[in-house]
């Protein structure tokens, strides 16, 4: 049960292991389940952000030089201090971000894992050397940035930030954190683990604010790197201007990720699947699903899927909407599907909420039939518990329905044949390949990221390819004495 604190709590900047007030106006954070003030924040300038570098890039010398078993073992202490404080972190989580408390759990084990990827580095070859001629030997080593950054979304304040983090600071860099001014609270509750864990001050930076506080950090010379993950305007606007400067970027942005539906699914499977994936965390994420492609004769299913939709109650297994802007804007997505044609298959505009939650913003699970593939519902990623069905004759006309879509998020599909879902893995534009998954979020090593306009940059954000982002190779070739015998090389 979600237990919404009375307490405002005030989330200041942390800079050379001290809490410090930025020097900007006021940013409240309101909880989206009653709309209530739960806490504030003010932004960050540039000057701001240029103390906090260079907090971070006084502790980055040190800490390079720490080893990289040490490193691992303040990670491992971290993953207990998570676990030991995951309702109370999860609550805070829920509070801000609008989620159920089971969706904030899952979230925080979620960056539990990638932290138990980053700890396990140690075991890890993350280098190499060999005799490459007589006397002659090459070695890589793997070493740090610097200052790196990170800029996180508010659909996961705990998440997010732990697939950048533990990696980055375990690889030997200073970190600087610019969470999302609609959910910081979280952020005061990972650093302090962070601390508690043994992190040496300074390591860890966090700075709070909006765009001003963004392009500060994207502009600011003594960060090397930065990842974001956001919307597709935003990420491609973050990625162009870290490259300008010079920086290397990976940001991750939106998606309009596509379930192929046929007839020999396993109707209760595919149901379950489908109609999980788009009304968890209220649709709020960019792994949820959002159109299905029904190809053939599938009403029975789709019967199922709305029949196991509709018994998601609102302020009980379903979260709130982050914002009122964000509401009204679902709110409008949903007339005008209506307007072009769709049939309105379940309505969850008018949802019975509880009576303390009646001032939040809520949306319940809506699903749309027979929609055109050219339409808004069908390519606008609308980022609500809004399923759109695209009724589609063969499976070859879905494919050309989802590989014409500019986004590359995820994609699943739904049947018995083998022969089926070998074509969605191999002919999808898509990063990210469920089968009969209706979330196919990998787990570690295996990293995560889309392709096409749900990425910038190269590589992935977490996993094996998230270590050749977030450090360099530095390749050493020695010889000790001279020999009789010799080649080009020797």
């Amino acid at each position: 049960m979600i237990n919404i604190s009375s307490e405002v709590l005030e989330c200041q900047n942390l800079v050379g292991g001290k809490w410090v007030r930025a020097s900007g106006k006021v940013v409240n954070v309101l909880c989206p389940y009653n709309g209530a003030k739960i806490g504030f924040v003010h932004e960050s300038s540039a000057k701001d952000v240029n103390t906090a570098v260079l907090a971070a890039q006084s502790a980055a010398k040190d800490w390079a030089r720490v080893a990289l078993r040490d490193r691992c073992e303040i990670m491992f202490r971290f993953r207990e201090i998570l676990l030991r404080d995951l309702e109370s972190i999860s609550q805070v989580i829920a509070s801000e971000s609008g989620k159920t408390l089971a969706e904030a759990k899952a979230g925080l084990l979620k960056g539990v894992e990638v932290t138990e990827f980053a700890l396990s580095l140690q075991n890890v070859d993350l280098g190499g050397k060999m005799q490459v001629s007589a006397g002659v030997f090459c070695e890589i080593r793997r070493e740090p940035l610097g200052v790196v950054a990170g800029i996180t979304p508010f659909n996961f304040p705990a998440m997010v930030p732990l697939w950048m983090i533990p990696i980055a600071i375990t690889l030997g860099n200073a970190f600087v954190w610019k969470p999302s001014d609609k959910t910081p609270l979280t952020s005061f509750f990972i650093a302090k683990a962070l601390e508690e864990a043994g992190l040496p001050a300074g390591v860890l930076s966090i700075v709070h604010g909006g765009k001003e506080t963004v392009e500060a950090v994207l502009d600011h010379p003594g960060i090397s790197a930065a990842a974001f993950v956001g919307s597709t305007p935003v990420a491609k606007a973050v990625y162009q201007r870290g490259c300008s400067h010079g920086k290397r970027v990976l940001a991750l942005g939106g998606a309009k990720n596509h379930i192929f539906l046929l007839p020999d699914a396993d109707v209760a499977m595919a149901a379950k699947g489908i109609s999980d994936s788009f009304t968890g965390c209220a649709g709020q994420r960019c792994m949820a699903a959002s159109v299905l492609l029904a190809v053939g004769k599938v009403d029975s299913i789709v019967d199922e899927i709305v029949a196991l939709s509709q018994k998601h109650h609102v302020g009980k297994s379903m979260g709130a909407i982050i914002s009122r802007e964000s509401l009204v804007r679902q709110q409008k997505a949903i007339e005008r599907a209506l307007a072009e044609g769709a049939n309105l298959r379940l309505d969850g505009r008018d949802p019975s909420v509880p009576e303390q939650f009646k001032d939040g913003n809520w949306l319940g699970a809506t699903i749309l039939d027979n929609v055109k593939a050219g339409q808004n519902a069908a390519t606008e990623e609308l980022f609500g518990p809004i399923l759109t069905i695209v009724r589609c004759k063969t499976l070859s006309e879905a494919l050309a329905i989802e590989n014409a879509c500019e986004y590359g998020n995820a994609a699943s599909i739904f049947t018995a044949s083998g022969d089926a879902a070998e074509r969605i893995a191999s002919e999808a534009r898509a990063g990210m390949i469920g089968v009969n998954v209706g979330l196919p979020v990998p787990r570690e090593p295996f990293s995560f990221g889309g392709i096409q306009s749900s990425k910038f940059g190269h590589g992935d954000i977490t996993g094996r390819s998230s270590l050749d982002f977030w450090s360099d190779l530095k390749k050493v070739t020695t010889k000790w004495a001279p020999l009789k015998e010799s080649n080009w090389m020797s």
